[in-house]
């Protein structure tokens, strides 16, 4: 069960940085240049499109890393990504037509996933002849639509996490915002999307820039504790998704340790500092400049909240998780930076 989790978990990972890492690299510049340079607006609204259809493509694309990750056979692989679309979520039918939007829900991409590898595993050679013609479409009339049926029971144990953030709302800003930022800082390297808890309970103001905030501790935490154990790339792509550590977390949730420290001083601080944010803007952090930018907007952009935001979303997560990185790791001993190995085979 430890390796299938470890599999399933790998899978997941790779497959959310390979698919939002283009729109988070880009998707808030080519907005801005849009608004700026009517004449190739059209060109860049194209660009930002694609980036949106891969994002939307997240189901599908897990669907395949995780049947690479369990070295199922091409026609298995590719009947895993297709049932995982069917369990996502990303598409919705109306009298209109089809609708494909968003990343879906993704734990219970997760669950559907995992259901189709021990659907397809357990058929193997089984339908023998009839492989090609039957396992594609059995893997998503049995698996598939089980994930189907069960999105919206998943779905609503997913908005009750954000019904409970919801309740710290009410607390004293600093307290708050230490808080929230604690637990956007796990949620961010966890299956719940830190993006849909926001949305679905309206985080704004300081609530919303405090999540922003530990978004960030985590992004560029994992990124720094990470380097010396992966390429300079991959360390780096921590920054526009802290959930390629993913896997790494459930087995060694104190790998966190630093981050979640460096959270709870961010999240205090934009208590202190006023630093907001808005429902759309919250959960995404440093990924395409979104909390600093939608932050500096709502701010005016003045010399103060340029100063902040370098600061406290950028300057502070690299030296709080230094500080922090270099505690657990050779003071208390409870991290090494083979914890933070992240695995493409």
């Amino acid at each position: 069960m430890k390796d299938f989790f470890n599999k399933l978990l790998t899978g997941m990972s790779l497959g959310i940085v390979v698919c939002l890492i283009p729109n988070a690299l880009v998707g808030e510049i080519l907005k801005l240049m849009i608004q700026h340079f009517p004449t190739i607006a059209p060109f860049l609204q194209t660009i930002l499109n694609v980036t949106l259809i891969a994002m939307s493509l997240l189901p599908v694309v897990i669907g395949v890393m995780i049947g690479i990750q369990f070295k199922l056979t091409p026609i298995q692989m590719t009947s895993v990504g297709l049932a995982t679309m069917v369990g996502s979520g990303v598409i919705t039918f109306s009298e209109t037509g089809m609708t494909m939007a968003g990343i879906g829900v993704v734990i219970n991409i997760g669950i559907t996933a995992g259901l189709v590898v021990v659907f397809v595993q357990f058929l193997g050679n089984k339908l023998k002849d009839y492989t090609l013609l039957l396992m594609p479409a059995l893997s998503l009339f049995i698996p598939g639509l089980i994930g189907l049926f069960i999105l919206p029971y998943v779905k609503s144990g997913a908005d009750v996490v954000g019904l409970g953030i919801a309740t710290l709302t009410n607390l004293q800003p600093v307290l708050m915002g230490m808080l929230i930022a604690m637990i956007f800082s796990i949620l961010i390297i966890s299956p719940i999307s830190t993006i849909g808890v926001a949305t679905v309970i309206m985080l704004s103001g300081v609530s919303a820039g405090a999540a922003n905030l530990g978004v960030c501790a985590s992004g560029v935490g994992m990124a720094i504790a990470s380097y010396r154990a992966n390429n300079f790339g991959t360390a780096l792509a921590h920054v526009a998704s802290a959930k390629i550590q993913m896997r790494n977390f459930f087995m060694k949730p104190k790998i966190a340790s630093p981050t979640i420290l460096t959270a709870a001083i961010l999240g205090a601080l934009a208590g202190v500092f006023n630093i907001t944010g808005d429902p759309y803007s919250a959960g995404f952090g440093l990924a395409g400049f979104v909390g600093p930018l939608k932050y500096l907007s709502i701010e005016q952009w003045s010399t103060t909240s340029m100063f902040l935001a370098a600061t406290l979303f950028i300057i502070l997560p690299i030296v709080l998780n230094l500080l922090f990185i270099r505690l657990f790791e050779r003071k208390v001993k409870w991290i090494a930076p083979e914890d933070y190995k992240v695995t493409y085979e």
